[in-house]
């Protein structure tokens, strides 16, 4: 059975290391080739905002070239896999070596299969380097980028978003959520407090408060009655809040800076207390989907390989095969988005995408096996 299996599947030993070795070269000439390239434009792009700050030299440049070439590694990636199996299988085409390996009785499932094995060498690798990499450098890029490219910055962590809270008939706006060796910080708060009918009867604003010995400080306040239009300045105040620190902090978090297990756990945070998850479940379900994207790409590139020869030239074929993959990314990004707003369900967001290409690119199989289909049609 497991004979009969790889017989299936696989062409000989030599043959799929040929075409793992084919594939697997260019794919990674392309990748470095154009992440060279579109960190060079970035860095023509950032090279002014990052020399501005004061002190700064070349070695800050440098040291924003190794925390973006991760990121842009990581992003384009599948769109390398694309380009380097249709370039991989565009040149087995023009040579005839195609033709060669079905007149030997080689299937198309055969011939992509090697194709389809060093895919997933690329998706698990580009898993581990998106979490043991990745993540690190956008968080340190994010909070570098914060604090203005500034020289000395190296351990502060700025949140990117802002937190909006109900505390009771207190609407509370926070401008951003930062952890400081272990102690939640919130910068730039503002409170308005309301009446029974809703409307506004005061308002707060406070540079930033502290969570210690299970009460919350604000500090460098001034208040503000609507009614009477007094103002007050306070040193320090207490802030009776009964929003746990940890909620803070699962609102505030940006997905491609934590870690699946954090993620995961601002998630469950936030379904306790019953709050919306859309955008960190959306972003959870594609951090997995992300990667597994390479694996379609030999299906989307059999185009190439087995189109009929009346079907156009090859040229041709080489630009339905973009067309394809571009359509797949699209259409992936504007998924993605739409579960982060909460339009379809997280989890459809993150695999509709990835499933219906996997059916196109089986469909464009059948239609180049469509004599073997017709034969057994034929004979039941």
């Amino acid at each position: 059975m497991v004979r009969r299996i790889r017989r299936f599947f696989m062409p000989s030993v030599t043959l799929g290391g040929y075409i793992t070795r084919l594939f697997l070269q260019r794919f990674v000439g392309i990748l470095l080739g154009l992440t060279i390239i579109l960190q060079m434009l970035d860095l023509l792009a950032t090279s002014d905002d990052i020399l501005a700050a004061d002190g700064a030299t070349r070695a800050e440049l440098l040291r924003y070239v190794a925390l973006r070439f991760p990121q842009l590694v990581s992003q384009f990636a599948p769109f390398a896999a694309l380009l380097a199996t249709l370039l991989s299988l565009a040149t087995l085409n023009q040579h005839s070596e195609i033709a060669v390996m079905r007149a030997a009785g080689l299937s198309p499932h055969r011939i992509l299969f090697p194709l389809g094995l060093a895919c997933a060498m690329i998706a698990g690798s580009h898993f581990a380097f998106h979490e043991a990499v990745v993540i690190d450098a956008n968080r340190s890029l994010s909070g570098w980028r914060s604090a203005d490219f500034a020289v000395d910055h190296r351990d502060f962590q700025a949140a990117p978003t802002a937190v909006r809270i109900t505390n009771g008939s207190e609407l509370v706006y926070v401008d951003t959520v930062s952890l400081i060796r272990g102690q939640i910080v919130l910068d730039g708060l503002t409170l308005y407090s309301r009446g029974p009918r809703g409307q506004i009867t005061g308002a707060r604003r406070a540079d930033f408060a502290f969570y210690s010995g299970g009460q919350w400080t604000l500090h460098n306040v001034r208040a503000l009655d609507t009614r009477s239009y007094a103002t007050e300045v306070h040193a320090r105040l207490p802030w009776s809040l009964t929003t746990p620190p940890d909620r803070f902090l699962a609102l505030s978090i940006r997905p491609d800076e934590e870690s699946l297990t954090a993620l995961n756990k601002a998630i469950r945070q936030l379904d306790r207390e019953g709050l919306p998850t859309d955008r960190l479940r959306s972003s959870l379900m594609k951090r997995l989907s992300g990667p597994l994207s390479s694996l379609i790409m030999p299906l989307l590139g059999a185009v190439t390989a087995f189109g009929a020869r009346r079907t156009g030239s090859l040229a041709l074929r080489l630009t339905i095969g973009v067309a394809l993959g571009f359509t797949f990314f699209v259409a992936d990004n504007f998924m993605i988005a739409m579960g982060k707003f909460g339009v379809v369900p997280p989890f459809l967001a993150a695999w509709a995408p990835l499933l219906l290409f996997v059916l196109v690119g089986y469909a464009i199989l059948i239609l180049a096996e469509e004599g073997r289909f017709r034969r057994v049609v034929s004979r039941s």
